[in-house]
C-alpha cells in the first residue's frame, strides 16, 4: 500500500520549535527521494526541503535556510524536518512527498513528486 502518514505538527510561539515527521511505505520510501513542501491559505503550494535517498544530498528553499533541517531514518521509513526559529509566516499545513522518478538528484518542482501525504498543521503564534 502507498501511503505518507505526517505527524508532529501543533501550535508554537514566534521562536519555538517543531519537528513534524512522515511515516512512508516502504515501497515508496526506499532509495527514493523525499520532500516537504507546505501551503498557506490563500497561497500556492511552495517547496521548503528535499532529501536524497542517503540522506547525503539536502535543498532547503531560501525562507527556511539555516532554521530548518530535513533529515530521514531509513531503517524506519521516515523523514523529520526540524524546524527552529518558527516565525509566524511559516504558519501553513505541512505536507511530506516521494518522488520515485529519483533517488540521488532531488528536485522543487512538486510535480516531480509523486505520492503526498494528508499534511499536518503548523501554527506560529506572534
Amino acid at each position: 500500500q502507498f501511503q505518507l502518514v505526517e505527524s508532529g505538527g501543533g501550535l508554537v510561539q514566534a521562536g519555538g520549535s517543531l519537528r513534524p515527521s512522515c511515516a512512508a511505505s516502504e515501497c515508496i520510501f526506499s532509495n527514493h527521494a523525499m520532500g516537504w513542501f507546505r501551503q498557506a491559505p490563500g497561497k500556492a503550494r511552495e517547496f521548503v526541503a528535499a532529501v536524497s535517498w542517503d540522506g547525503r544530498g539536502t535543498d532547503y528553499s531560501d525562507s527556511v535556510k539555516g532554521r530548518f533541517t530535513i533529515s530521514r531514518d531509513n531503517a524506519k521509513n521516515t523523514v523529520y524536518l526540524q524546524m527552529v526559529s518558527l516565525k509566524p509566516e511559516d504558519t501553513a499545513v505541512y505536507y511530506c512527498a516521494a518522488d520515485t522518478g529519483h533517488s540521488s538528484v532531488i528536485l522543487r518542482r512538486g510535480s516531480e513528486y509523486d505520492y503526498w501525504g494528508q499534511g499536518t498543521q503548523v501554527t506560529v503564534s506572534s
